[in-house]
């Protein structure tokens, strides 16, 4: 019976793709007996489901009040963290005997209505930690020679502890100072049509002007907000 096992060695930011993209370094390697020779391993076919385990770590003050909208108050967090679905990912393994590395490329989405994405978004520092649940199709050499194929055992899992610092770099140079946020047709409609009456430039000014006007913007995003209105004065 082949008997493969998994390790996650690393992950990097892809920095060229179409979308954000994150490789994990995977180890494969056999579980041989002592004098036995390695299987001819020709391919592997394989699926990956990640998941957030977040009861792997501690958590700052700061950490625990952002993520109260996802596990509630802190005194019910026995009961309310648990692991959460994050992606699955794919990967072709190449030929190899004995053991290899792989990458795992893992699309990664930014958006906020996600539970996965609020929980990156809300932790300062430290790291992810994640478990990776493996299955797939292995084509492998059998001892006359012949073409044999075998599936993937479900029970193949590994862990990895991501550094937190490793995502922002990924969302820092996909989405520089940016969030995404999905709406519902009709509420985009009557914020573009607020936008068309008041004469404003974008609905991130828009925003702005109706944050402003309940009193809770902030920081750069004033410092924005007069510098436009004072160029309406001057133009006015």
């Amino acid at each position: 019976m082949l008997d493969l096992n998994f390790e996650v060695k690393g992950a990097k930011p892809e920095r060229f793709a179409a979308a954000p993209l994150l490789r994990f370094r995977l180890r494969i390697g056999e579980a041989v007996s002592d004098g036995a020779a390695a299987t001819s391993v020709q391919a592997i076919v394989l699926y990956c489901q990640i998941r957030i385990e977040p009861a792997r770590r501690q958590y700052s003050a700061m950490e625990k009040e952002r993520l109260e909208e996802l596990f509630g108050s802190t005194e019910r967090w026995g009961q309310t963290v648990r692991p959460m679905f994050w992606t699955h990912a794919s990967a072709v393994v190449k030929p190899f005997s004995g053991s290899t590395e792989e990458d795992l490329p893992v699309p990664c989405s930014y958006d906020f209505t996600l539970a996965a994405t609020r929980y990156f978004d809300a932790l300062d520092q430290g790291e992810l930690p994640l478990g990776f649940y493996f299955n797939g199709t292995i084509f492998y050499e059998s001892a006359h020679g012949g073409l044999q194929v075998a599936q993937v055992p479900w029970d193949r899992e590994a862990y990895f502890r991501l550094p937190v610092s490793t995502w922002k770099e990924l969302t820092e140079a996909y989405y520089p100072n940016t969030a995404w946020l999905c709406l519902r047709k009709d509420v985009f409609d009557q914020l573009d049509g607020y936008r068309s009456r008041q004469g404003l430039a974008s609905v991130e000014q828009t925003l702005e002007t109706l944050l402003a006007e309940k009193g809770e913007t902030g920081g750069a995003a004033t410092h924005r907000l007069a510098s436009w209105s004072e160029r309406e004065t001057d133009i006015g």
